[in-house]
């Protein structure tokens, strides 16, 4: 009955349809799921464009997640799925905000989407997160901050200009979770701008370009880098190599094919080999060993560890160990929970012995298979392979010195960075390290989470010394440092350290020159996410985030580590796209005193010094993540916590709109009938103040968005908000209390002796003030353009003029009408007038904002549009340098088979963006003003290519075929229509447009070309 009662007063139809899609792409098998969705997902198609006739936003957003997160394969047609599926939801949530926290929006868009495939079968939750999902999508600021703190991520500026990185991060083919496309979007939300993802001794090309083709669709800078392990006395010490200097992506993989590079690939791959070979070994001892040991211990039967399974869940993955550590844990698991239920009941009974070895098994993680049944495990059977000298059957990269391993990544690349981490190093560990790689050492990892975390720092503060003193060029203090180091080796009587710090300190000279020259710089890592522990992701500078950002990781207790790197601030200014004329007169009024940077746009950039990184208890870098560790084992089930409310927030939306015209109703009825002596105002005061608002709300809103324009295909009533204008209305009925109750008849009347009849100026001036500031707070609350809210305080000086205008105009009409005493009715009606006069300036106030607001969003999906047409054409002409493709394109059969595969691939873009452009015309708010703009600002042969890329549109058997062949879709009878139907109109109004451009450049050969239809 709860349940029942719950689902019919709470959530929205639309919830519902979408909690359907999502669980139906769920369920769909891998081989159907393409079917779902047709081309929908086609990167081509614009979020705005002509897709959006054949289905919702929502359900595009819901396919590109699953398709996502659920290809888990590297490589070969998965990870284009991926790549496919993360432009398509990229661009479907940038594309979506309409508040000026568009990225933000975006960031929360994203996280709610994967919290509903990962919440399948909990469908309380899912419809949620589904009201969550359609109310974020409205962008409104508090909504969206709201989400934001819900799921810890800090607000970012949306100029997207912050400090925010990971310099040590995996992805699924090592240590990590993560596809490479996942672990980039996951950065994204994060709000990293910046990524170093490594790869254990090899780099496998696939995910590499992946991952990098990912963070080209992201806008994000990733490097892509290979961890190194050498020798040093007792222990391992980690490197990482990262190739630096190309100038495309395509540059980094050809270098990654070379030969050179390929043969220390494949010294790579042998290591992977020989780790391999390790865990086949272990994965014996474990079933000769171990699997008899845990059935006498439990009493129950284990599942024996076959090889070939192994591999099979192995895939190309690398951390071997880390992968057979998982496959048994997830081995034994039915054995645990068998063991767990027969301990059970004795549990029940009050055994203690029972309830201590079910939590034992509880906490039975792929942690404690790692390090403490392996280190049994091992014992005695295969030497540890961490400490140097145990593994001589190792394979030569494992032996190799750090000086030896630098030399011959040198030879590779001169241009590169290897990065030394500091894991368990103190200071002269470090300058032993820097001597004997004679400069190939180019950055130190000064801090990593995960060795933070785990007490492993202990030499932070001392190397952060050491950097300051070598990147200063501080040389006696370099000199007492190392002679510090002397006596102490002195007295412990290590005498091979001993001699070569001597030789250390004769040359220091040239260890100081050396990063003298070349700065020694730094990096912080998180080492994530590793599959034991997760130690969350990305580091940020606190001076380049907002204020809100910075309190939010303050209020989640984000620790502030202990390091700071200076930063300064850049403001960068550059001039926006504007019509020809529009420039020659900036140009002409820049010349005039203090005006030189008049109309351009200013961008604020952050320039960070690594190099001047230092160790201080008072840092500036906050992480953005946290210490995760791994969950117990779900042996048992548990009861399931009774069905509650889901809560006011998630109403039905009708209800919802019910109650806030309610809530401004009631107040503003009775404060008339407490007010008012005049029967009309007593009785009707609140209906005429709500008709006033209603009037005023529609008409500003069908303005902004010119709906009442011929020419377009939707009705004024579709830009209509009536969310908006219930809002409207509970806050405007509230300001009758405010304004009529209180001020008027409370403060000016009661209190002041102020009437309408002795000064009606001075009241409705105080009326419209505090109106106006009233205004102005609640517009800022439910997320208005900011010019909009602004506004509203200057629209209080505005309506007092109007208010005495229309106390005229009424004065008159009461005389007119034969009132002997028009004070009888004016007095009374002070409030209704003042309020008619405030919103005729708010309709004109809100109503260019809003417009401003559409006109911007509009430029952005025109600009974005025409730049990839235009990347096409440029392509074309590539390919077809001796002919003009375009007008080729615009006839029958188009090119035909020449060009082969890419021509074909190019052609169908281009259709595309045609068909999207079209859409845009008739459809989408302001947009036929937004075109005219960018047609305007273009020169006469960008106009004449982008007319001749529209004619593709008079191939209708063509464009007709790719419709019913599932461009858009299987349900393309609407969009079909629609093409059949307006194309031809559609392009008769381009060619008007962009008539004076094409005939200023054309030749008389090429307008003979034009087709007659158009002409």
């Amino acid at each position: 009955m709860q349940r029942r009662y719950c689902f019919s007063l709470y959530f929205d139809r639309q919830d519902k349809d979408i909690r359907t899609l999502v669980n139906r792409i769920l369920d769909a098998p891998d081989s159907a799921l393409a079917s779902l969705s047709g081309d929908l997902a086609d990167p081509e198609l614009h979020p705005h464009g002509i897709k959006e006739m054949v289905t919702s936003q929502a359900s595009r957003m819901a396919y590109a997640t699953v398709n996502l997160l659920r290809n888990l394969e590297v490589g070969g047609s998965n990870s284009r799925d991926r790549l496919c599926a993360l432009q398509s939801l990229f661009d479907e949530v940038l594309a979506s905000a309409h508040s000026p926290l568009r990225r933000n929006t975006a960031r929360v868009l994203l996280q709610i989407m994967k919290d509903m495939v990962r919440l399948q079968g909990d469908p309380t939750e899912q419809l949620k997160l589904a009201h969550d999902f359609r109310k974020a999508a409205l962008g409104t600021p508090r909504v969206v901050r709201r989400m934001l703190a819900r799921y810890h991520l800090p607000e970012m500026p949306e100029e997207w200009n912050q400090i925010a990185f990971d310099d040590h991060v995996y992805d699924v083919n090592t240590k990590g979770r993560k596809t490479p496309t996942h672990l980039i979007m996951d950065a994204w939300i994060k709000g990293l701008r910046s990524l170093t993802v490594l790869y254990d001794n090899c780099i496998e090309l696939a995910a590499a370009e992946e991952l990098l083709e990912a963070a080209s669709i992201t806008g994000m800078t990733v490097r892509v880098g290979i961890e190194y392990q050498v020798p040093f006395h007792d222990r391992y010490v980690s490197f990482l190599w990262v190739p630096r200097g190309f100038v495309s992506r395509q540059g980094f993989l050809n270098f990654m094919n070379s030969a050179p590079v390929q043969k220390m690939q494949e010294r790579g791959r042998a290591v992977l080999h020989w780790w391999r070979e390790r865990a086949l070994k272990a994965l014996e001892l474990w079933n000769e060993r171990q699997r008899p040991q845990l059935e006498a211990k439990w009493g129950v039967s284990v599942s024996p560890a076959y090889a070939d399974d192994f591999l099979d869940f192995l895939g190309r993955r690398h951390s071997v160990m880390l992968r057979l550590a998982e496959y048994l844990h997830q081995l034994v698991l039915p054995s645990l929970r068998l063991r767990a239920r027969q301990l059970e009941g004795r549990a029940a009974e009050g055994d203690e012995d029972a309830r201590r070895e079910i939590r034992e098994l509880e906490l039975l993680t792929v942690d404690v298979v790692y390090h403490e049944w392996f280190a049994a495990l091992l014992d005695g059977e295969l030497p540890d392979a961490q400490v140097p000298g145990n593994t001589p059957d190792a394979p030569e990269l494992r032996h190799l010195s750090a000086a030896e391993l630098t030399r011959q990544l040198r030879e590779l690349m001169p241009g590169y960075q290897l990065t030394l981490c500091t894991e368990n190093l103190t200071a002269e560990d470090v300058i032993e390290l820097l001597w004997d790689c004679e400069g190939g050492i180019t950055h130190l990892e000064i801090f990593n989470t995960k060795s933070w975390m785990l007490g492993k720092l202990g030499g932070m503060e001392s190397i952060s010394q050491l950097l300051q003193v070598l990147n200063h060029g501080h040389g006696p203090l370099m000199k007492q440092l190392i002679r510090q180091i002397i006596r102490r080796l002195a007295q412990e009587g290590d005498g091979e350290r001993l001699a070569k710090f001597q030789e250390i300190l004769r040359n220091v000279p040239k260890l100081w020159e050396t990063y003298r020259r070349s700065p020694l710089r730094t990096q912080l890592g998180s080492n994530a996410a590793t599959r034991l522990r997760s130690f969350g992701m990305g580091f940020a500078i606190m001076e380049t985030l907002p204020p809100r950002g910075v309190a939010a990781l303050r209020h989640e207790g984000s620790p502030c580590i202990p390091i700071h790197v200076p930063v300064e601030e850049k403001l960068v200014f550059s001039e926006p796209d504007h019509a020809g004329w529009v420039q020659r007169l900036l140009a002409r009024c820049r010349s005039l005193p203090f005006m030189a940077r008049l109309g351009k746009e200013r961008r604020q950039e952050w320039i960070s010094a690594s190099e001047d990184c230092r160790y201080c208890e008072q840092g500036n870098i906050h992480t953005l993540g946290g210490h995760n560790i791994p969950a117990p084992n779900e042996l048992l089930d548990k009861e399931k916590a009774p069905d509650t409310a889901p809560g006011f927030r998630y109403l039905n939306t009708g209800l919802t709109m019910w109650g806030k015209v309610l809530v401004g109703f009631i107040p503003a009825f009775f404060t008339f009938q407490a007010t008012q002596q005049w029967w009309v105002l007593a009785w009707f005061g609140s209906f005429i103040w709500f008709g006033i608002t209603g009037v005023r709300n529609v008409l500003q809103m069908v303005m902004a968005a010119q709906g009442a324009t011929r020419g377009t295909l939707t009705h004024w009533k579709e830009h209509v908000s009536m969310n908006r204008l219930c809002d409207s209305l509970m806050y405007t009925g509230i300001s009758v209390l405010l304004l009529e109750g209180i001020i008027r008849a409370g403060v000016l009347q009661q209190l002041c002796g102020v009437t309408v009849e002795d000064r009606p100026l001075l009241v409705f001036a105080v009326l419209n003030i505090i109106n106006g500031f009233y205004i102005f707070a609640h517009n800022i609350y439910r997320g208005f353009p900011r010019q909009a809210a602004i506004g509203n305080l200057f629209r209080s000086v505005l309506a007092i003029p109007i208010s005495s205008l229309y106390n005229t105009g009424f004065w008159g009409l009461l005389l007119a009408a034969g009132v002997t005493d028009p004070l009888v009715y004016l007095a009374p009606s002070a409030a209704i007038i003042s309020k008619t006069a405030s919103d005729t300036v708010a309709a004109l106030i809100e109503g260019l904002a809003d417009g401003k607001v559409n006109m911007r969003m509009r430029r952005r999906d025109y600009e974005g549009k025409l730049r990839r047409a235009f990347d096409c054409y440029t392509r074309l002409e590539m390919l077809f340098p001796r002919e003009d493709a375009l007008i080729k394109l615009a006839r029958p059969g188009g090119l035909g088979e020449r060009g082969g595969r890419e021509a074909r691939r190019l052609e169908r873009a281009l259709i595309i963006a045609a068909l999207d452009l079209m859409y845009f015309w008739f459809y989408l708010p302001r947009a036929q003003e937004a075109c005219r703009q960018v047609i305007r600002g273009m020169s006469a042969a960008d106009r004449r290519v982008f007319f001749r890329s529209q004619l593709v549109l008079l191939r209708e058997r063509e464009i007709c075929q790719l419709m019913v062949d599932g461009l858009i879709g299987h349900n393309f009878a609407k969009p079909l229509a629609f093409f059949l139907d307006k194309h031809n109109e559609y392009l008769r109004a381009m060619t008007q447009l962009c008539r004076s451009g094409i005939r200023k450049g054309a030749s008389a050969q090429n307008d003979a070309e034009m087709p007659d239809a158009v002409q």
